[in-house]
Parts: structure tokens; sequence; C-alpha cells
């Protein structure tokens, strides 16, 4: 697939650091947008792309295009807004990276097939590191066909791939990976931050975690920058509620409670709320250890 023109809409943490890794591995990576016209000239000057300033003359010149952009309605915005990606979007191939809502997808894939296009989703449950790597683990939603062809491409941005089923379904499972790393994430910023009020080492505690059952990934990933209180930000507390909210909308349509998923949820809402949505979400134990949890 290295023969085709790459596309990226939106050049964040995420969508910037694949642009560069399949840059890297010799992909045309040739068309950039983002709504911050300055991060798109720097990363097309930087990997030798053209950043345009208008969603269709994107489409025109790429082949395969991944957006990653950050909710519904900034999805809704470059596939139905007045320029927008899907202007002459006949044999384009769109890979949707961002968590959304699942519905979107699906409307967004019967959109795609009208005008000719086709859709997968990536959902992606990883970081920048993994971003900049191709370390990606990617949940794949869409046509079955339409995934083992492109997966040449998608392997060299992952080092985890899963089919999960057709179009939305990616998204459902996202949205409870997600759920479930909030719920973690919040459990253990309450331990550490129970433990350090009792005057315990922290990081014996982090060692004994790691060895019961309170061990998790988010331990591994998290815990560090927790005792520290290191928010450099690599997945928003904003970001953590408005994931969280999604499966809290599932579960509700099945008529199903979820107390835990929404007392995490509740939490992250009020870092937003303080203003403080763009810690990163190992932040949360900022409300237990300053006592306001």
């Amino acid at each position: 697939m290295k023969d085709k023109r790459i596309g990226f809409v939106g050049l964040g943490r995420m969508g910037g650091n694949m642009a560069r890794c399949l840059h890297g591995k010799g992909y045309n990576v040739a068309a950039v947008f983002d709504i911050d016209g300055k991060v798109a000239t720097g990363l097309a000057a930087e990997i030798g792309a053209t950043a345009y300033t208008k969603l269709a003359d994107l489409t025109t010149n790429a082949d395969i295009i991944l957006t990653v952009v950050t909710n519904d309605e900034a999805m809704d915005a470059i596939f139905f807004g007045g320029d927008n990606l899907l202007t002459g979007a006949e044999g384009r191939l769109f890979i949707n990276c961002a968590t959304l809502t699942p519905s979107v997808h699906q409307k967004l894939d019967e959109a795609a097939r009208k005008v000719g296009a086709q859709c997968l989703e990536a959902c992606m449950a990883s970081s920048i590191p993994q971003a900049r790597n191709g370390e990606l683990f990617l949940m794949i939603g869409g046509k079955e066909a339409l995934f083992e062809s492109t997966k040449p491409l998608l392997d060299d941005m992952s080092n985890a791939l899963h089919y999960v089923g057709s179009a939305g379904k990616a998204s459902q499972v996202k949205a409870l990976v997600n759920m479930v790393m909030n719920c973690n994430t919040a459990a253990l910023a309450e331990g550490l931050g129970i433990g350090d009020a009792l005057g315990l080492d922290l990081g014996m505690l982090c060692k004994v975690f790691s060895q019961t059952g309170a061990n998790s990934r988010v331990l591994e990933t998290d815990s560090e920058d927790m005792i520290q209180r290191d928010h450099d930000c690599y997945f928003s507390a904003e970001h953590a509620a408005k994931d969280s909210g999604i499966a809290l909308a599932l579960a509700a349509a099945q008529g199903i409670n979820a107390p835990l998923a929404q007392a995490t949820f509740d939490q992250y809402t009020k870092l937003t709320s303080m203003g403080k949505g763009g810690l990163d979400k190992s932040g949360i134990a900022e409300l237990t250890f300053q006592g306001r949890s």
C-alpha cells in the first residue's frame, strides 16, 4: 500500500505522530490538514507533505485518509460541513481513529457508501509513544474484506490488531476499554491517596499492588506519575469523561446500571468543571491527594 497517497486530518498528539510513523516507514504521506494551520504547515515541512486549508482539496489529493479528531461534533464537521471530506470522495478509503459514539461511525459508513467511498473504524487503545513507533493497539470495525485488504497498512501502525465486527462495533469495544481503564485509574488514585495519608511508602505500596489482586495495567503506566504529581498530558481527563460517557450511554440503552462507571465519570467531569480537563487522566489523583474526593 506504499504506492497510495496517504492523508491525515487531525494532527494532534496522536495524529501527528501516526503521520510521522508512516512517513518513516516509507509511506507517501502526501496531504495533511488541521484546524490549526500552523500545526499542519509545520508537520508538512517536516515530512514533505502538502498542508491543505480545505478538506475537499485533501480528499482530491489522497487515496487513503486517516482522521484523528476529538469528538462527535468534530467528526460531523469534517464529513458533513460545508467544506467536507466526502466531496469528490469516490474511490477513497477513510480510516477513522477517534473514539466516538458508535452511531456516528454507522452514519459515516452509510454516507461514504453513497458517494462510492469506504470506511473502517480503527479505534486506538494506546498513547503517544505507540503512535510514533507503530505500536498501537487497534480495534477495527467495518467490512471484514476491507479490513483484510488494508491489513498491511494497519499492521505497520500497530503491534496488536483486532477485527471486532461491523461499523460501530469497534467504538463499542473501545468505549468499554476506556470505561474500565478509567475506573482502574480512579481506584489506583484513591488507593495511593489513602496510603499517602497513612504515611505509607508509596513505592512499597505499588510493589505490593503489583503482586496481588490490586495489579492492573494502569498501575504500570500511571502510578509513578501519580506519586510524582506529573501530569504531562498523554490522555486528558476531559477525554476520559467523554469516553466513559459514551459507555454509560450504551449501558443505559440496554437498561443496565453502571454505578462504578458513573462515579468515575463524575470524578473526571469534576476535574473538567474545575478547569483541569486538560490534565492527564492520572490527574484524578489530585482529588484524593488533596482531600477533595
